[in-house]
């Protein structure tokens, strides 16, 4: 019997994913999460055959978990499940330690076949990400300016482009406002950008935000 551990901060979405999960032929215990750091706690506290991870959470992001994740429990499949686009997000999370990338969009017979795969000890790729990674199309070829961020400077990026304060970040990523703001003169230094409205216009420009 599987179980399937939901995080995800809309509970209308965790609703959708719990009605889908628990139409598969085979009994399964869902659990939820509504931020980071519950699902942290929870996959602590108790054995989980699979998480399915949102990485726009508050408290902790996705990116976080992540890395927590492949300290304290490296052998948990993780299946991200995310708005943005393969193209920007998917070999970030892979390499950061994903089992597998689906967007939201995504049908609902592919999230169940996502599900299966890497409970089974697999990789689960879309098959036009898998045929973009085939081609090199992914992770391929000269750098766009985001993609040279580490994944905390993207993190804090991220964070800038969705509106955020030095403050509010801070908070949010358990940093002090003085290395956010060391962050993010590097980031504005690696992007060739000078201010956080340059910042908000490339990831709306290049659709990095939900």
């Amino acid at each position: 019997m599987p179980r399937v551990l939901i995080a995800d901060d809309h509970a209308v979405v965790r609703q959708g994913l719990k009605q889908i999960v628990g139409e598969m032929p085979e009994p399964v215990v869902v659990g939820e999460a509504a931020n980071g750091q519950e699902a942290l706690d929870k996959v602590r506290a108790e054995e989980w055959d699979v998480v399915i991870l949102d990485i726009g959470m508050p408290d902790l992001s996705g990116f976080d978990v992540l890395h927590e994740l492949a300290h304290d429990r490296p052998n948990l499949p993780v299946l991200v499940l995310s708005m943005h686009s393969e193209d920007y997000f998917a070999l970030r999370l892979l390499k950061a330690g994903a089992s597998g990338y689906l967007t939201k969009e995504s049908a609902p017979e592919e999230l169940v076949k996502a599900i299966r795969k890497v409970v089974e000890g697999g990789r689960y790729l879309s098959p036009t990400l898998a045929e973009k990674l085939a081609f090199g199309i992914v992770g391929g070829g000269e750098k766009q300016p985001h993609e040279t961020l580490s994944d905390r400077e993207f993190q804090v990026f991220y964070l800038i482009a969705g509106g955020k304060s030095v403050k509010e970040i801070a908070e949010e990523l358990r940093l002090s406002a003085k290395t956010v703001s060391t962050y993010r003169a590097r980031i504005l230094s690696k992007m060739g950008m000078k201010s956080n409205s340059e910042l908000i216009h490339y990831a709306i420009q290049n659709r990095l935000m939900e």
